[in-house]
């Protein structure tokens, strides 16, 4: 493959089937240790099995995490200088609505039921139970008449 090739195929966008690189202003989702289920920024790299990261508006201290351990996001913080200090990153976090777009993902929904549907007592169940099943007695009909219909 010639220079200019590479160079356009650069600037288009690679054809690379990796959309999530690690790099700094990456936020990232904790799926390992005391801060499983958190969301972080990488604030540096510091090998190629480790970053700097810290979630000043979500309680993860500032330090050095695996990134075997890490879920890299689709969001990044555009602009956070490396190495920033803890105000500098809550700041380009509120600024970017980091946490914003995360609650608004498919992602952080299904997280989010998952919680709620293990932490629902025996007796919820019984009503979420009930519930559906008279979801299904109104709808059911209805589907096997629009089948019939169509038939």
């Amino acid at each position: 493959m010639n220079y200019k090739l590479k160079v356009l195929q650069h600037e288009l966008g690679s054809s690379s089937s990796f959309k999530r690189v690690v790099e700094v202003g990456r936020v990232v989702y904790i799926n390992y240790g005391e801060d499983v289920g958190k969301l972080a920024v990488i604030i540096d790299i510091i090998d190629h099995n480790r970053a700097l990261i810290d979630g000043p508006t979500t309680g993860v201290v500032r330090h050095a995490h695996a990134f075997r351990r890490l879920t890299l996001t689709p969001i990044v913080i555009k602009g956070l200088p490396r190495a920033a200090g803890q105000a500098v990153v809550k700041k380009y976090l509120e600024k970017s609505d980091a946490l914003g777009q995360w609650n608004k993902t498919s992602w952080a929904r299904k997280l989010a039921n998952r919680t709620k549907r293990a932490n629902l007592s025996d007796f919820d169940r019984f009503k979420l139970f009930k519930l559906k099943k008279q979801h299904r007695a109104i709808l059911g009909p209805k589907v096997a008449k629009l089948r019939k219909e169509a038939a």
